[in-house]
C-alpha cells in the first residue's frame, strides 16, 4: 500500500476528484457535503489495474482549516496535487506546495482539474504556469494530467500516473519500533475505542501492549483493520484503525501517538534545522508564539535560534524548540513551524537531536550518533537507539562510548588493577561500564569475584589448606598449617570466609545453597538444623555458621526453629 494526500486550493475539486477515482465521498460530515467544503480529513482508497493499492487522505484546502491539512500529510508516500485549470495557481496552492516540500514529501502527481471548462490554449497556459511554480521543488518533473471529474476525461491517464508513482515510491521502512500518530478517535458500537492513522517505523500485532499520548496511557490492541479488512498484523506504510482495550476514547485526541513500551524517547526539547519561507514578511526570533506540527500533532512551542538573534526570510538556521508536551521523535523527523499569533506558516525542517544536553549557546546539533555519545559519555546501546534511531553494534559490552573516552577509561582501569598487585580488586568496586572494559583487557585474570593482573599471583594462593577446605567443605585448618594473618589475607583475596570463628572455602556457600534448595523442595514449610546438618554431612559446629551465612546473604531466612526460602535462594 502507498498513502497519498491530496493538496491544493479550496474549491479546486480535490474531494470531487477523489470521489470519481474511488467511488467514495471523502467528505464524511453532513456539513461538508452540504457546503461542498472539506473541513476535516477524509479517506478513500483505489486499487489500480496493475495491482497497486493506494490510500488517499483528502485534506481541506481552506486556510482556516490548515491545521487539519497538516495533520493529514505526515508520513505520506506522495501526493495528488490539484490545481484548477481555470483559476490557476492560488495562495493556498502555493502554501500547500511549500508545506509538502518542507515535510519531505517524496513524489507527486499534478491533476489539472475542470479541464472540460477551458480550451486547449488556456490548458497549455495553465500547464506552463504550474511548471513554473513547481520548479526547484519535489514536484519538478512530476506528471501533469488534465482531468474532468464531470466528463471522466483524463481519469484513465491519472490512474496510470498514480500507479506509476506508487510503483516508484519506496515502501515505508520497518525499523522495528511502530509509531502511529492519531488523526481520528471515536467509539465504535460494540467495539469501544478506535484510533486511526498512518503507521510508521514498525508493525503492530493484535494483542500488543501499547502506550498512548503524552501521558503514556496503557492499552492493548484488541483488533486491527486496514481499509475495512481485519488483519492480525499490520506493517508500516498502511492506513490503519486500531481497536484499543483498556482506554476510553474520551481520554484521547488527534495528535496522540501510539507506540510500544520502552521503544521511544519522549522529548519536550529538541534541536532542529529550520528553513524559513522566503515569502515570510518578517524575521524569525524567540519573541513569537509558535506551534510545531509533527505527524498529526500540533504542539505549542517556544523557539530559540542557535547562534544569531533571528533568522531572515529564506534563510536556514539551527533552532532549539521547547515543546509544551513530550513527543516520541527521532532525528530526521520533519516538522512545520507556524506562528500562532499571525496564523501563518513560518517554515519547516528536520529534527536533529531529540534530547540536547548542551546549553543552546554551545549546541552544535547534527544527526551523527558519535556526537551524541561524545556529549553524554558512556551510553547503553538501547539508550543510543532511542535517541538516534540507529542500530549500532556495541563497542564495550552493551555500551557505546567515543574513542577518546574509551582509551582514557581503559588505561585508568588497567592501572588500578595493576597497582593492586597480587591482592587484586573486588569487581564490586567497578561500575557497569568499567566491568565491561575489564572484559576487553588482556593480561587480567578473574578469581572468586576478584580481578588481578596475570603474573602477580600471590604464593599464598597455592597453600594446601585452600584445597583441603575446598574438598572437605569445612576441614579445620590446624594452627601450625597457617597463621591467622594468612587466613585473613586469603579472605581478602576472596578465597576463604570466616563465620562465627570457623573458616570455609567460598565454594561452601554454593554447596550449602544447593542443599538448602533440595531441603525446601522436600519441606516447603522449612527445614531444621538437624536436617541441614545431615544433608551437608557435617557436624552442628559447622552447620550452624553455614546456615547463618546463608541467612546473611538472603539465601535463607530463619523463622522460629526452621529455615525458609530467602529472596536470593
Amino acid at each position: 500500500m502507498r498513502v497519498f494526500a491530496t493538496a491544493g486550493h479550496v474549491d479546486h475539486g480535490k474531494s470531487t476528484l477523489i470521489k470519481t477515482l474511488t467511488g467514495t465521498n471523502p467528505d464524511r460530515w453532513a456539513e461538508e457535503q452540504e457546503r461542498g467544503l472539506t473541513i476535516d480529513l477524509g479517506f478513500a482508497h483505489l486499487d489500480t489495474p496493475d495491482g497497486q493499492r493506494i490510500s488517499f487522505i483528502d485534506v481541506p484546502g481552506h486556510v482556516r482549516y490548515l491545521g487539519n491539512m497538516l495533520a493529514g500529510v505526515g508520513g505520506i508516500n506522495g501526493c495528488l496535487f490539484v490545481v484548477d485549470a481555470n483559476e490557476g495557481w492560488m495562495p493556498q496552492t502555493e502554501e500547500h506546495l511549500r508545506i509538502l516540500h518542507l515535510t519531505g514529501a517524496p513524489a507527486g502527481v499534478i491533476a489539472l482539474t475542470k479541464a472540460d471548462l477551458c480550451d486547449s490554449d488556456h490548458l497549455e497556459l495553465a500547464t506552463l504556469e504550474v511548471i513554473d511554480h513547481v520548479e526547484g521543488t519535489f514536484l519538478e518533473g512530476a506528471a501533469i494530467v488534465p482531468v474532468s471529474a464531470t466528463t471522466g476525461a483524463g481519469m484513465v491517464e491519472l490512474v496510470e500516473a498514480l500507479a506509476a508513482m506508487a510503483r516508484s515510491t519506496p515502501a515505508s521502512v520497518d525499523r522495528g519500533r511502530p509509531r502511529l500518530f492519531v488523526d481520528r478517535v471515536f467509539a465504535a458500537k460494540g467495539s469501544g475505542t478506535v484510533v486511526t492513522g498512518t503507521l510508521r517505523d514498525g508493525s503492530f500485532t493484535v494483542g500488543d501492549h501499547v502506550m498512548v499520548g503524552p501521558r503514556q496511557l496503557e492499552a492493548r490492541i484488541r483488533g486491527i483493520q486496514t481499509l475495512g479488512e481485519s488483519v492480525e498484523r499490520i506493517s508500516p506504510g498502511h492506513r490503519v484503525a486500531l481497536n484499543l482495550a483498556g482506554i476510553d476514547h474520551r481520554e484521547l485526541q488527534r495528535g496522540d501517538c501510539v507506540v510500544k513500551p520502552g521503544q521511544w524517547f519522549h522529548g519536550d526539547r529538541v534541536d532542529a534545522r529550520l528553513q524559513v519561507l522566503d515569502s515570510l514578511g518578517h524575521k524569525v526570533s524567540r519573541r513569537g508564539a509558535y506551534t510545531v506540527h509533527i505527524g498529526s500533532d500540533e504542539i505549542p512551542a517556544r523557539l530559540r535560534v542557535i547562534g544569531p538573534e533571528s533568522v531572515e526570510p529564506g534563510a536556514t538556521a539551527f533552532v532549539r524548540l521547547h515543546l509544551d508536551r513530550p513527543v516520541p521523535l527521532l532525528p530526521h523527523d520533519h516538522f512545520i513551524l507556524r506562528e500562532s499569533g499571525r496564523s501563518e506558516t513560518v517554515g519547516g525542517g528536520q529534527v536533529l537531536d531529540v534530547n540536547p544536553v548542551r546549553p543552546a549557546s554551545r549546541a552544535t546539533p547534527d544527526t551523527d550518533w558519535r556526537r551524541v555519545v561524545a556529549e553524554r559519555g558512556p551510553i547503553t546501546v538501547h539508550q543510543l537507539s532511542l535517541l538516534t534511531g540507529e542500530s549500532i553494534a556495541p563497542t564495550v559490552g552493551a555500551w557505546v562510548l567515543d574513542q577518546s573516552r574509551f582509551h582514557a577509561m581503559h588505561d585508568d582501569v588497567a592501572k588500578r588493577i595493576e597497582s593492586a598487585g597480587a591482592e587484586g580488586l573486588d569487581v564490586a568496586v567497578f561500575d557497569d561500564i568499567e566491568r565491561a572494559i575489564i572484559d576487553t583487557l588482556d593480561g587480567v585474570s578473574h578469581d572468586n569475584g576478584r580481578v588481578r593482573s596475570k603474573g602477580t599471583t600471590d604464593p599464598l594462593l597455592e597453600h594446601p589448606v585452600i584445597e583441603r577446605l575446598r574438598t572437605g567443605l569445612c576441614a579445620p585448618p590446624a594452627p601450625a598449617d597457617i597463621s591467622n594473618a594468612d587466613l585473613r589475607r586469603l579472605a581478602k583475596l576472596g578465597v576463604l570466609f570466616e563465620r562465627d570463628g570457623e573458616w570455609f572455602h567460598v565454594d561452601a556457600v554454593e554447596i550449602a545453597r544447593t542443599n538448602a534448595r533440595r531441603l525446601l523442595t522436600a519441606h516447603p514449610d522449612g527445614f531444621t538444623m538437624s536436617q541441614f546438618r545431615e544433608a551437608l554431612g557435617v557436624t552442628r559446629k559447622h552447620a550452624v555458621p553455614l546456615a547463618t551465612e546463608l541467612d546473611a546473604r538472603g539465601i535463607t531466612r530463619r523463622r522460629d526453629d526452621v529455615r525458609i526460602a530467602g529472596p536470593r535462594l
